[in-house]
């Protein structure tokens, strides 16, 4: 045999072993019953332990409008405040709902109150933002109402769908002994909110500012 063909038959069978070794791999699968479990589990805690906070980077963008900042969310409960600050324009504004009543500060033209945070957003700032549904799926949880979870391999969330909005996970974090999301891609046609998480922290008292 020509030093060639030795080569070409060493090469074939090194891919043939490599393949073998590759096909006796077992792949790593998620038991769906008991991911669901653990989510509900979490899901459980997360109700009792309502207040939470955390800060980091947003972008936004539905139909041609959009921006991008830092953001600080705290949540106490079902009252929230949000604050964005763009580094680009300088100017930042503040979202608050307290009692059910939403109030949004740093217009131009002053500040705007109504009883529904988002429609306030969308209408004052053009940002689509699902806030009520955000509020869970910003902690690795599902929202009220019918949805689709997939896991990854650590039986953590891969993708929630839901309301017609695709919610991806792209990294977790451990903030007091519990999981928690690091990147959150939310997507809904041409709109889509991306969220940076910085810093999870412990809520700063039982009532917002």
């Amino acid at each position: 045999m020509s030093r060639a063909g030795y080569a070409r038959r060493v090469v074939v069978v090194g891919l043939a072993v490599l393949l073998a070794a590759c096909a006796s791999v077992p792949r790593r699968s998620v038991d769906q019953g008991a991911a669901l479990a653990a989510l509900a589990q979490r899901e459980a805690q997360a109700a009792a332990e309502p207040d939470w906070q955390f800060s980091g980077r947003i972008a936004v963008s539905a139909e041609g409008r959009g921006g991008s900042g830092s953001i600080d969310w705290q949540q106490r409960g079902d009252d929230l405040a949000i604050r964005v600050s763009a580094p680009v324009t300088r100017r930042s504004w503040r979202l608050s709902r307290v009692d059910g009543w939403t109030r949004l500060e740093g217009l131009e033209q002053g500040p705007a109150q109504g009883p529904d945070a988002e429609q306030l957003l969308r209408e004052q700032v053009g940002w689509e933002v699902p806030l009520a549904q955000m509020s869970q799926w910003v902690r690795g949880l599902r929202a009220r109402g019918e949805a689709r979870v997939s896991f990854a391999a650590d039986g953590l969330p891969a993708r929630i769908e839901q309301g017609g909005w695709r919610v991806d996970y792209r990294g977790w974090d451990r903030f007091a002994g519990q999981s928690v999301p690091r990147k959150v891609f939310a997507s809904r046609g041409g709109a889509s909110v991306r969220l940076a998480i910085d810093r999870w922290q412990a809520p700063a008292g039982a009532s917002l500012p």
